[in-house]
């Protein structure tokens, strides 16, 4: 397949303007820039091949996003037994002050805390929390009803608070340090 067939062109003129959010979207979603990478690249293939399916082009940057969310869940089924899919986010060159070291630390918490999450209610919160999608066009990407969203928002939720819960009642070690 080559820029030269029209359907890429078509498929390229229509991702050009949500590259970055939908790249983003995947890396969020698989728990790792690399993992998401791959899962995105797999979704454009498999967006080239349905692409003739898609009705309205209006309706492209949801049915990308849809297409994404299967990739995701394929991969995920797949990698179910193996359990050997990394959950951490890469190290990236950067500044080595405090404030970096701070986002960093930032990340990779949200990173664990997101990893916790059943993929239908990781999707949900990352798109409905950090994408801005509303319920409507969350249960649309994800071929579900309105309801499911709305659990899947609630209970990723009342996990993603259980988890950060559990991490501030554990002791530091600068706390053990000191009791002992």
């Amino acid at each position: 397949m080559s820029a030269e067939n029209p359907a890429w062109n078509e498929l390229f003129d229509l991702l050009g303007p949500i590259h970055d959010d939908v790249q983003l979207f995947a890396r969020r979603i698989a728990g790792s820039n690399a993992d998401g990478d791959d899962v995105f690249q797999e979704a454009v293939l498999r967006a080239a091949r349905k692409l003739s399916t898609l009705r309205d082009h209006a309706r492209f940057r949801p049915w990308m996003y849809s297409v994404i969310v299967s990739v995701h869940r394929s991969r995920w089924r797949r990698a179910w037994f193996k359990r050997l899919v990394s959950r951490e986010v890469p190290d990236e060159p950067g500044d080595d002050g405090s404030r970096w070291a701070d986002e960093r630390a930032s990340a990779k918490r949200a990173a664990a805390a997101l990893a916790t999450l059943a993929p239908p209610q990781r999707e949900a919160i990352v798109l409905f929390e950090l994408h801005g999608y509303s319920i409507d066009e969350i249960a649309e990407i994800q071929r579900t009803s309105l309801s499911s969203v709305k659990s899947r928002l609630a209970r990723g939720r009342d996990r993603l608070r259980d988890f950060y819960a559990q991490l501030a009642a554990a002791p530091t070690l600068t706390q053990e340090v000191a009791r002992g």
